[in-house]
């Protein structure tokens, strides 16, 4: 799948703003980013680490850390080389061994049969991976995997036909290891990747996730572990560069976050940030990536999911489950589980009401984590646990077609969901909890009766944090100062989530109001806040700022720029620098990375789209046309190309044809005002009425106090000697907007006119 990011440029009313809470808190205890050690810490290497640490060295050995990546040979190759076959959609790929190397023939990037050498293994269990070396220092992986399990090749995308040179394809970018798995899956990676020449020179210090991957960087503690004991200094934390114990369930799922979260890359990871926003910014529970209700959709790496869970609200951490350095489960079943919870009150069937064995065989329905960590395949064979810890809520189901764990997880597949709902009533009771994914479900479906919703989320710190900054970027569907006032009290919210997502949330403000608001923000301790900042404020004229935060505005805009040049190799990255340049005005860099994020691939369609409006805007119309019409013969869902098609082409003077596109926007985005707005507006110039009063009517009914939308009615109406609808028009104007000469105006026509008539 595709995923990319956008910035913008929006808006916010001039205000003192006071040191915010957050920052006073962070001075008071310590910038939990701030390494423990000084900052000249170098890696040293595992080896380094054994001689003191035996047992916990031992216990990593064989680990899925351990075992992350390793060199191609005979001890670490699992897969079947000895002359194997596998077939999909008709490609016969072979497996084969010449010597020492492990080689492979398949479809190579111009869809031809071309024969590869394995470098590199990748994972280990369920599944291996393999990494085969191309130009420009990639290394790519291929897309036929081994099933450790059932000892067969399997293709991991087994029901796609994708066709050589698109993205997904595995000699493109989205199967490219240097950017999408290599700095998870290796110590100290640096990616090195040259923008102007699309090369990699990617290094690491050691191939899999060794010690200094949680532990950062341990030259200071090696170095202080070789004095004798009588004679070393208090060193803070050991030495070490990040600190593991001793810390909360915050501070301790932090350390894991940067690597088991969905995120983007932000900065370089050198394993000694503990502040998730210095180094990636997490994906919040977005549609398409999260069901409404929060529960996994596609790979979210486990940290968003369990951000949601009660455990998390309540201490729980990684490692009350999970064993450090062997990832195995402390224990086994439902004991897990009881560490904590009651056995006589939760592993009782007056609880979960399953038979705890059928046919003396012990049964799954008894199983905690079936019911509350329902599992689902990636990568074709890999079942994946939701770490939400979530009770089952098949009624959600009904309501807004999230899955449950009763029927739609394997245990009760063959029933409907009805059924489930039936059985979870019998047992539990009709009660049910407001559930924010009813909000977000209405809020994406744009239903006005959401915005309430949204704002009791974000007021309401009960809800986990993720939830509480999901809910604010939703509020992008409903702008008004209602929006604006939750947008500037989450600007000074503790947590640097809510913060960066208030951030990105802002939008459709005058400038003065824009700069007041986030600039002081340009002085967040976070490096993530401030880069959202930054990319906000881009296009704001420097006069609007206060003297002391333009220099901190450039300082800004250089770590955002810095963070998607690092990133070229992704074609979001160069997205959001064409958006920053084309908001800076500066159209021939805007073209420019633009046409790379193109360059990486060319169905990245938001970059195709973008760079059609800027060219359009230079009246090069033709070249914008043909990249709005390509984005729809790929993508015809793509509803706001068509918009954007409707009114170049309109623009042209070509109001027929654009007619059909704006139609097509209108009536897949009922939600979208603006939408409905101008395609009244060009329904009304085909004299096709009936429909144009509809369409402006629709406009009114979502924003009722908008000027423009008013007006366009009241110009309507007054233009077919509608006067007495046309007043009521007027009159509204004026009570919604009293300070605005245009609704007084427009009545003193209408007045003037019905005197007139005989």
């Amino acid at each position: 799948m595709r995923n990319w990011y956008v910035t913008g440029v929006v808006a916010l009313v001039i205000i003192v703003v006071a040191i915010p809470l957050y920052a006073v808190r962070q001075v008071a205890q310590g910038d939990a980013g701030t390494p423990a050690a000084a900052p000249d810490a170098t890696f040293v290497g595992r080896e380094e680490c054994v001689d003191c640490h035996t047992a916990a060295y031992e216990s990593w050995l064989g680990s899925h850390h351990d075992d992350a990546m390793d060199v191609a040979n005979a001890q670490t190759v699992l897969g079947d080389f000895s002359d194997a076959e596998f077939t999909h959609n008709g490609v016969t790929s072979r497996f084969y061994r010449r010597d020492d190397k492990f080689l492979v023939e398949t479809e190579g990037a111009d869809g031809e049969l071309a024969e590869f050498e394995v470098r590199y293994t990748f994972g280990v269990e369920p599944l291996q991976q393999y990494l085969v070396p191309f130009p420009g220092g990639r290394l790519q992986a291929l897309w036929i995997a081994w099933d450790t399990e059932s000892k067969r090749w399997f293709h991991l995308y087994e029901d796609e036909d994708i066709p050589a040179g698109d993205w997904l394809h595995w000699t493109r970018n989205g199967q490219n290891w240097n950017g999408m798995c290599a700095e998870c899956h290796s110590t100290n990676l640096r990616k090195n990747f040259d923008a102007e020449t699309g090369e990699f020179n990617t290094e690491w210090s050691e191939i899999d996730v060794s010690c200094e991957a949680c532990h950062g960087p341990g030259s200071i503690h090696v170095e202080w572990a070789q004095i004798d004991p009588m004679g070393r200094p208090d060193l803070d934390n050991y030495g070490l560069t990040v600190r593991t114990s001793g810390l909360d369930n915050v501070g301790l799922v932090e350390v894991c976050a940067a690597c088991h979260s969905r995120r983007r890359e932000i900065g370089d990871y050198d394993h000694a940030q503990q502040s998730t926003y210095e180094s990636v910014a997490p994906i919040l529970l977005a549609e398409g990536i999260y069901h409404h209700d929060g529960q996994i959709l596609e790979e979210d790496y486990v940290w968003g999911s369990f951000l949601q869970s009660k455990m998390y609200a309540n201490g729980v951490r990684c490692d009350d489950c999970h064993d450090v350095h062997s990832l195995a489960l402390h224990q086994q079943g439902n004991a897990l589980c009881l560490q904590c919870h009651l056995g006589e009150t939760y592993d009782s069937y007056e609880h979960h009401f399953h038979q705890a064995e059928v046919e003396g065989e012990p049964s799954d329905g008894a199983l905690c984590v079936k019911c509350h960590m329902p599992e689902q395949v990636y990568m074709g064979n890999d079942w994946r646990a939701d770490h939400s810890i979530r009770v089952p809520r098949p009624d959600l189901s009904l309501e807004i077609g999230t899955p449950n764990s009763c029927s739609q997880s394997g245990c009760h597949d063959d029933q409907t969901v009805e059924w489930a709902v039936d059985a979870y009533t019998k047992w539990y009771g009709t009660t049910r909890k407001p559930h924010f994914g009813s909000v977000f479900a209405a809020a994406r479906a744009g239903n006005p009766e959401a915005e309430d919703g949204l704002h009791q989320i974000i007021g309401n710190e009960l809800h986990p944090v993720i939830v509480r900054a999901t809910a604010l970027g939703e509020l992008r569907a409903f702008p008004g100062e209602r929006t604006n006032q939750a947008l500037r009290q989450a600007l000074a919210d503790e947590e640097a989530m809510i913060r960066v997502a208030a951030a990105e949330t802002f939008a459709g403000q005058p400038p003065e109001q824009l700069a007041g608001f986030l600039g002081p923000l340009l002085f967040d301790p976070v490096h993530g806040v401030r880069i959202a900042v930054a990319s906000q404020l881009a296009g704001v004229d420097r006069a609007y700022l206060e003297p002391h935060e333009r220099p901190a505005l450039d300082a800004a805009l250089a770590e955002h720029i810095a963070a998607n040049e690092r990133n070229l190799d992704f074609a979001a990255s160069g997205m959001n620098l064409g958006n920053l340049y084309a908001g800076q005005g500066n159209l021939e860099l805007a073209e420019k990375y633009y046409r790379m994020a193109l360059d990486v691939d060319d169905l990245f369609f938001p970059a195709q789209q973008n760079l059609a409006v800027l060219l359009s805007g230079q009246g090069r119309n033709d070249e914008a046309e043909q990249l709005l019409r390509a984005v729809l013969d790929e993508y015809p869902e793509q509803h706001d190309t068509a918009y954007s098609l409707a009114l170049l082409l309109v623009g042209v003077g070509r109001a027929d044809e654009g007619l059909e596109y704006l139609g097509r926007a209108a009536g897949a985005m009922p939600e979208r005002a603006r939408i409905q707005y101008n395609y009244g507006l060009l329904l009304a110039q085909m004299l096709q009425d009936d429909e144009a009063e509809a369409a402006l009517s629709r406009a009114l009914g979502l924003e009722p106090e908008n000027l423009d939308y008013l007006y366009a009615m009241a110009d309507f109406l007054y233009r077919r000697d509608r006067l007495d609808d046309a007043l009521e028009i007027a009159d509204r104007m004026i009570e919604a907007h009293p300070q605005q000469r245009v609704g007084y105006d427009i009545k003193a026509a209408i007045r003037n006119r019905q005197q007139q008539a005989p």
